[in-house]
């Protein structure tokens, strides 16, 4: 039986590297990619070479939707096919303010990458999964998308709307791809320890600590990481659709 192959985005650092750190354990091949190959790649391509995957580290801009299918072909014949498809490549709003003064131009890059660089790669998928049987391996799309997809935050607007319509995303093509047996997921992560929250790292503090989630602590990237890994081993497919959280149960509605 030959190794499972995960594509994922936003590799890197921070999250996505945690994800790909917990495939490689899990027994998974690895196609990576992010905007950009520098030292951050380089150092977690060595890791999870250093657990046994294969890997490939490819600059894919997942805004760029000419660049979808070139790079899901490039996946397909470098390791002969595709189990795992995790969308994690995202970018935080360029700062905080008034809702009342976002930009068109901040608004257009945010949906760009969470939401439209996302469907259209998770389309792309799709096409490949209706065309080619499963092999030996579960087949699964896990979109990465925030509790900001449900917490409603007025100086991030413009990403809280982005992330908002993962959700949707997820439900639609878990309906259209189950005949093809391939799970479709939603990882929503709460306050995670990453480069994208360290300059709001005071305001988080004292949020856990008033409580506001159950656990009071910072999220890490391998909490997440954890729990992907799980969803693209096939141990949950039949909850095709589903939430999964890691957010230390800041989701739970409290009295």
């Amino acid at each position: 039986m030959g190794r499972p192959v995960a594509f994922i985005t936003g590799a890197r650092r921070g999250i996505g590297k945690a994800i790909s750190v917990s495939l490689a354990k899990k027994g998974f091949d690895l196609y990576l990619s992010d905007k950009v190959i520098d030292d951050d790649a380089r150092q977690t391509r060595e890791i999870v070479q250093s657990l046994g995957a294969r890997v490939e580290f490819k600059e894919l801009d997942i805004s760029d939707l000419s660049c979808h299918g070139p790079a899901f072909e490039d996946a397909c014949r470098r390791f002969g096919k595709v189990d795992c498809l995790v969308n994690n490549a995202g970018i935080g709003a360029p700062s905080r303010g008034d809702m009342l003064e976002v930009s068109e131009e901040n608004f257009d890059q945010l949906i760009a990458v969470n939401l439209k660089g996302a469907f259209f790669l998770t389309q792309q998928a799709g096409r490949y999964f209706s065309k080619f049987p499963k092999q030996d391996h579960p087949r699964s799309i896990v979109n990465v998308s925030s509790i900001s997809a449900i917490s409603a935050s007025i100086t991030r607007a413009e990403y809280c709307i982005s992330k908002s319509a993962i959700p949707m995303s997820t439900k639609l093509f878990a309906l259209r791809l189950a005949e093809y047996d391939v799970a479709v997921f939603e990882v929503r992560p709460g306050i995670i320890r990453t480069d994208m929250t360290q300059g709001v790292t005071a305001l988080y503090d004292e949020l856990i600590a008033q409580g506001i989630s159950p656990i009071k602590r910072w999220g890490e990237p391998e909490d997440v990481g954890r729990v992907v890994a799980g969803l693209a081993s096939g141990d949950f497919e039949f909850s095709t659709g589903s939430v999964f959280y890691a957010d230390g149960g800041m989701h739970i509605q409290r009295l």
